[in-house]
């Protein structure tokens, strides 16, 4: 069995975030890190997939460029460094921290560096998958 896609697996991933979040099911919700790892491998699928999912990423880059006029000069590190410490630091919830890990792995990307190979590293595993 085979998701197929980058496309497939950012839709699985998102529905797991969706409906593994809240409690009430026959499982128990996924806790803090869980959904915070499963939130940036969805955001790695979704740059992947392109097409219908494009928008998730221009989404967040329209918000980088509101950024960067606002404050000229922040580069995509400082943004990624920024994220990752208001994620770590603030309370949040596990739906947050979805939210953000999403936005978080997509701004660290952009950063280049490590966190640029992992991601790619991601992608190219979501784009073997099929």
């Amino acid at each position: 069995m085979s998701l197929g896609n980058p496309m497939s697996v950012a839709l699985v991933l998102t529905a797991l975030l969706i409906f593994g979040i809240p409690a009430g099911g026959q499982l128990r919700p996924l806790g803090w890190w869980p959904t915070l790892t499963l939130s940036m491998l969805a955001g790695s699928a979704y740059k992947a997939a392109g097409g219908p999912f494009q928008f998730i990423p221009d989404l967040i880059g329209s918000g980088i460029g509101t950024v960067s006029r606002v404050l000229p000069g922040v580069t995509m590190t400082a943004l990624a460094l920024s994220l990752a410490i208001f994620i770590l630091f603030k309370k949040l919830t596990t739906k947050q921290v979805g939210y953000l890990g999403i936005v978080f792995w997509y701004v660290a990307a952009g950063a280049g560096g490590s966190w640029s190979y992992l991601s790619d590293a991601i992608a190219n595993l979501g784009a073997n998958l099929a």
